[in-house]
C-alpha cells in the first residue's frame, strides 16, 4: 500500500449509494488504498453488514451508516445512487452536504430494445443538477466512467482515466487525487460542470462496447 497524498491523509470518503456494485467497488478500492470509508444506504442496517464484510476483505477502516449519518460524516462525499432518485435525495441531504466537496458519479440513462441512451436532463446533466440542489457544497463530476465489476474484483487491474470535472481547482485537484488512489487509475481534468453531460453520457456508449464485445471497457486520454 503506498503512502496517502497528504491531501487525502485526514480524509473521510462516504460513499452514499454504497451497498450497490459501483458504490461498494469504490469504497472497496478506497479501502484498500488506506482512506477511512463511510457507506450510506437508505437501510443502516444493510450499509453496516455491506462495510464489515469491505473491512474484512481489505483490512481496512470501513463503517456503515444511513444516507444522512454518512453524509454528515464524510469529507469527501461521492453520490453513486440511481438516476430515478437522485434529485429527491440530494434535496433531502442539502444540509448534511453543506461545506463539503460532493463528488457526482450518476449517469442519466436510459434502456430499450436498441440498449443505452443518455436521458436529457433539465439542469444539462446529473452534475449540474447536484450544483442546482446543494448550493453550500462543491459540487465535481467524476467516476463516471469506471466498470463496477472490475472494481469489485481485487485480483483486477482497473486500467482508465477517470475525468474530472467542476469549477473549483483546489476540489478537482483532490478528487484526481483521490482517482489516483486505485491501482491502473489516473485522474484528469476534463473541463468545467458545464461540460459534465458528454462524459456522463459517454457511460450508454462504453456499456454498448461492452455488450457487443463481452469487455469491461474504459478511456484513456493520449498525451498528458
Amino acid at each position: 500500500m503506498n503512502a496517502l497524498p497528504a491531501e487525502l491523509a485526514d480524509k473521510t470518503i462516504a460513499v452514499l449509494g454504497g451497498t450497490g456494485p459501483q458504490g461498494r467497488g469504490l469504497a472497496r478500492r478506497f479501502a484498500s488504498a488506506g482512506l477511512a470509508v463511510v457507506l450510506g444506504s437508505r437501510s443502516a442496517e444493510r450499509a453496516a453488514e455491506t462495510a464489515a464484510t469491505l473491512a474484512e476483505a481489505t483490512g481496512g477502516n470501513v463503517t456503515g451508516l444511513d444516507n444522512a449519518g454518512a453524509s454528515a460524516a464524510g469529507d469527501v462525499v461521492l453520490v453513486v445512487v440511481p438516476w430515478d432518485g437522485h434529485g429527491e435525495l440530494l434535496t433531502e441531504l442539502a444540509p448534511h452536504l453543506a461545506g463539503k466537496i460532493v463528488v457526482d458519479c450518476v449517469n442519466p440513462l436510459g434502456f430499450d430494445k436498441q440498449g443505452p441512451f443518455a436521458l436529457k436532463v433539465e439542469e444539462g446533466s446529473a452534475s449540474e443538477q447536484a450544483r442546482a440542489l446543494l448550493p453550500d457544497s462543491t459540487v465535481v463530476g467524476a467516476f463516471h466512467n469506471v466498470s463496477a465489476v472490475l472494481l469489485e474484483d481485487p485480483e483486477a487491474s482497473v486500467d482508465t482515466d477517470v475525468l474530472v470535472l467542476g469549477d473549483d481547482r483546489e476540489a478537482t485537484d483532490l478528487v484526481q487525487a483521490l482517482a489516483d488512489t486505485i491501482p491502473g487509475v489516473r485522474g484528469v481534468y476534463g473541463g468545467r460542470l458545464r461540460n459534465a453531460h458528454q462524459v456522463e453520457a459517454l457511460t450508454a456508449n462504453l456499456i454498448a462496447i461492452n455488450r457487443r464485445y463481452k469487455a469491461h471497457s474504459g478511456i484513456r486520454v493520449t498525451d498528458v
